[in-house]
């Protein structure tokens, strides 16, 4: 048996904790994990974000309108709870009133972390989170999940998420300027070499198929540029 992470319990050779930092932003993210993407939660996007994003928490399920802990969260008066969901009445940081309706609450943000297929269902099975007041980008983004290709290109996955966020918010001072997000992105980055390396091995011969689809894939994938200049 390989020797495994105790904090992530994931073997050695594939633990990210080292390239993860706890950040304090202010902003308390709640991820709303499908349970697919729970079973994969080790090296899903929202359980690196949550190990990084102090106060941060996972609630995992379908149906969350009888949830606890939810529930307890959206009906505590020091938050201010949004659901991160485009729309034209959603909140962004540049728009008007925000901040001064925001006051002194501090604010919640709910993220779907799940595929887009299974978000879908997700919001389906729970209408009433897109009656919270949502909040969304200004500016337009695009995914570097080479490794995962997405129904459209500027769905972004859920670390890719609250970095952007909190890039936006820095900008009306909502979340402080001494706060430097990029260690979501560098520990983002490191999953996506990690998970390119393992599979040119395994294209390569050099480690066993896992899956039988794998058969699939033989041409190596490329690395991309932001791969080659990543400091270990």
């Amino acid at each position: 048996m390989s020797d495994r992470c105790f904090k992530c319990f994931k073997p050695t050779t594939a633990c990210l904790c080292k390239y993860s930092k706890e950040l304090d932003t202010g902003i308390k993210f709640v991820f709303l994990m499908h349970p697919k993407e729970f079973k994969k939660q080790r090296t899903g996007t929202g359980y690196l974000s949550h190990n990084c994003l102090i106060n941060s928490e996972i609630i995992v399920g379908l149906d969350f309108a009888e949830n606890k802990r939810l529930n307890e969260l959206l009906n505590d008066p020091q938050y201010f709870p949004v659901m991160m969901y485009p729309g034209e009445e959603a909140w962004t940081a540049k728009r008007e009133g925000f901040k001064e309706t925001l006051g002194k609450k501090t604010l919640l943000v709910l993220i779907l972390d799940a595929t887009w297929f299974c978000s879908r269902k997700m919001i389906e099975h729970n209408p009433f989170l897109l009656e919270l007041p949502r909040i969304s980008f200004y500016g337009d983004y695009r995914s570097i999940f080479t490794f995962k290709r997405e129904p459209r290109p500027e769905y972004i996955s859920t670390i890719e998420c609250c970095y952007y966020l909190i890039k936006e918010l820095q900008t009306v001072d909502m979340v402080s300027k001494e706060i430097d997000p990029e260690p979501l992105m560098n520990v983002f980055k490191q999953m996506i070499k990690l998970q390119l390396q393992k599979e040119n091995d395994r294209i390569n011969g050099l480690i066993p198929n896992t899956h039988h689809y794998d058969n699939k894939y033989k041409k190596a994938k490329e690395i991309p540029d932001f791969i080659k200049e990543l400091k270990d």
